[in-house]
Order: structure tokens, then C-alpha cells, then sequence
């Protein structure tokens, strides 16, 4: 079965819901595919006590307001039922289980492909987001078959791990929030690769966002000086090393080798653990885009997520554009504009292309 749509969007997160408002505005004719089978699936496969490190005034998509004390930080399922409300407020048209299985050029347009039917579109949007295949390094195959070892996406609750000693592999914000609610029920070791800069999640009474946005900093894009050098690096917001000794917490460095129920460390001790934690993050995986907007080091050669293929945009990715393009209360900037793009797109092309064509032949 073959369906024809301006615009595809892939992505059923707070990417694929921020660019699909603006693409209501317009009037085009679109669809959300999503690959779970319910919406805000990034955000139910994180643990049970998460909150975010913003606050509720900082966590709006376009349009619509997340609700509550502006002041608070939402939790998860928060968040979950804020992208369920406004998916549903807006009418966006979400196809859930619509996992894309390729992405090709034809008719001047693209074919998505899926299991059992395919769209031809003008425009493609890829909204699949950061956190897309959960990384565990390869050590892990070392360890005995009686050690528990989840990615962080799989972890809930403590209740979860057996009793005895826990590592937590990775020193991010996932890491030291992991490790903080488990030390209150057990003996906990926190392996940290990398330090990051620590900064507390309040100064003077006031959120560490508001000095961030007040002083430019949220709007330092990947091409200045200051953007290049904070890229590839992740910032402790309301966590530290400090903290988590103060809290119990056993710091370790990084893990270089497994065997058993021991892990090894790059300062030559060893751990023996009932458990493991990793929160080594993720990693991208774009290989189902059959088109030649792949660089040398297999990234996305994009601007702004505008491809060089007329038309193909990636939206909701890690400094796409600024420090904010994949957190909730700021990719409403990169989806707005890219929905810009879309209309000038759509303006300057139509009907130029045999999809576009049949599109202006078809009722909407």
C-alpha cells in the first residue's frame, strides 16, 4: 500500500511533536510515524524517580504550556503525560508501531518504507532523536551469567537489583542520579571515565537556566568558539563528586576489563559486584537513511538540520544548533525553523517533482 503526504515526519518525541504544530499551522498534509506503540516512548523507558534538571517554566513545546508550579522540576511521568496531552489537544496525526525501516529518494521526493506500506512524500523530517540504541561496551560479555547488568533504559527501580555491591558505569547526570537513589539501600561504586564540570542546579535562590538564557549562553550556537569547545562534553547539573562522596557514594575510575562477577579499573583495583548499572548512553543510528548526507566519520553532514538533499531534515539531535536543539523546552527553536524551511521548500518547488504533482492533484 502506498500513501502520498507533503511531509513525513519520523519521530514520534517532543521533536516530531514540535515540528508537526508547526506544520498544522501551515496546513500541509502529514503524518507522525512512531516506532513504539505508545507516545512519549524515550521518556517511559527512563527510571521511575527521574526528574528533570529543568523547571516546568522551561519545558513548554510550542503552543502549549506544561502545567504546574513553574517552579518545580517534572518527573517523568510528567513529562509522558505532557506529550500525550498535547499530541492529542493539537490533533497531530501520530501513527504508532510505524517503525521506518528505509528512507530512499523518488520522483524528485522520497519513499519511507515500512513494514507494510510505504509513503511517498515531498519532504522528509527525521525527529528520531539522541537516544536511540542503548550502548553497553563490550566488556560486558566478560562478566558471569548471575550478575545483573542493565543499560540505564532497562533500570526502574532499586527493587530491581539483587542485594550486594552495584556499579554504576558512567559519570553523567544518568549516572550520579542512578547511583544516588540506589546508595540509600545498598553499597554503591560509581565509575566515572570523564569528569564533567559540575554546576549546581540553583544559585542564589534562582534556577541555573535563568543565569544560562540571561547571559546568552543557551543561545551559543555548534559553530562559535564556545559552542566547539562545550560539544562533546556533558554538564553535572545539581550532582558532583562532592556530593556523592558526602552521600556514600564510592567513586571509581573508569572500567577497563570484566571477568566474573569482578570489574576492573583503570587505577588497577578491582570490585566485585551482584550488579551492574550502565549508563553509557547511546548511540546513533541513522542507517536506514539510504542517502548520501553521511560524512567521513558516518555523522550527518547537515545546517542547522537543513540536508544538502533538497527537502530531507533532521531535527531534535544534540547541538543541532545549540546547547538546547534536544532538550524539551528548546527544540521548538530548531523546529520552528526548519518548518520555515519546509514552507520556502514547498513554495519555490511545487509541483515541480512527479510527488508533488500528484499531491496538488489529490483532495486533501
Amino acid at each position: 500500500m502506498t500513501e502520498q503526504r507533503e511531509v513525513v515526519v519520523i519521530g514520534g518525541g517532543q521533536a516530531g511533536l514540535a515540528v508537526g504544530y508547526f506544520l498544522a499551522r501551515q496546513d500541509r498534509r502529514f503524518t507522525i510515524l512512531e516506532a513504539a506503540g505508545e507516545p512519549a516512548a524515550a521518556w517511559r523507558e527512563r527510571w521511575d524517580s527521574l526528574r528533570l534538571f529543568t523547571p516546568v517554566r522551561r519545558n513548554s513545546l510550542p503552543g502549549r504550556a506544561f502545567p504546574g508550579d513553574p517552579d518545580s522540576y517534572p518527573d517523568r511521568d510528567q513529562v509522558v503525560a505532557y506529550l500525550e496531552d498535547y499530541a492529542r489537544h493539537f490533533e497531530l496525526p501520530v501513527e504508532l508501531d510505524s517503525r521506518v525501516v528505509a528512507v530512499r529518494g523518488a520522483d524528485g521526493g522520497f519513499e519511507v518504507e515500512l513494514a507494510d506500506r510505504r509513503y511517498l512524500a515531498a519532504q522528509v523530517v527525521v525527529a528520531t532523536g539522541p537516544f536511540q540504541v542503548p550502548f553497553i561496551p563490550p566488556i560486558a560479555s566478560a562478566l558471569a551469567p548471575e550478575v545483573t547488568q542493565l543499560h540505564s533504559t532497562e533500570y526502574r527501580r532499586p527493587s530491581q537489583l539483587p542485594d550486594g555491591p552495584v556499579v554504576v558505569v558512567g559519570g553523567g547526570n544518568t549516572g550520579y542520579q542512578i547511583a544516588e537513589e540506589l546508595v540509600r539501600s545498598r553499597e554503591v561504586h560509581l565509575s566515572i571515565g570523564a569528569r564533567q564540570a559540575p554546576l549546581p542546579q540553583r544559585i542564589l535562590g534562582r534556577d541555573l537556566f535563568d543565569y544560562l538564557e540571561r547571559f546568552g549562553l543557551m543561545a551559543k550556537t555548534v559553530d562559535s568558539r564556545l559552542g566547539q569547545r562545550l560539544e562533546d562534553r556533558e554538564t553535572l547539573i545539581g550532582s558532583s563528586p562532592r556530593r556523592a562522596r558526602k552521600r556514600g557514594i564510592r567513586l571509581r575510575t573508569r572500567v577497563t576489563g570484566a571477568q566474573g562477577n569482578s570489574l576492573g579499573f583503570a587505577d588497577g583495583s578491582q570490585q566485585q559486584v551482584s550488579a551492574v548499572i550502565w549508563a553509557t548512553g547511546f548511540r546513533l543510528d541513522h542507517s536506514w537513511v539510504q542517502l548520501p548526507v553521511f560524512g567521513a566519520d558516518g555523522g550527518v553532514e547537515h545546517r542547522r538540520g537543513v540536508a544538502a538533499i533538497p527537502g530531507l531534515y533532521f531535527l531534535g539531535l544534540p547541538w543541532l544548533h545549540t546547547r538546547g536543539s534536544a532538550l524539551l523546552g528548546w527544540v521548538k527553536d530548531d523546529a520552528s525553523y526548519i518548518a520555515g524551511r519546509i514552507a520556502e521548500h514547498a513554495a519555490t518547488s511545487a509541483p515541480s517533482s512527479p510527488v508533488e504533482r500528484r499531491l496538488q492533484r489529490e483532495p486533501a
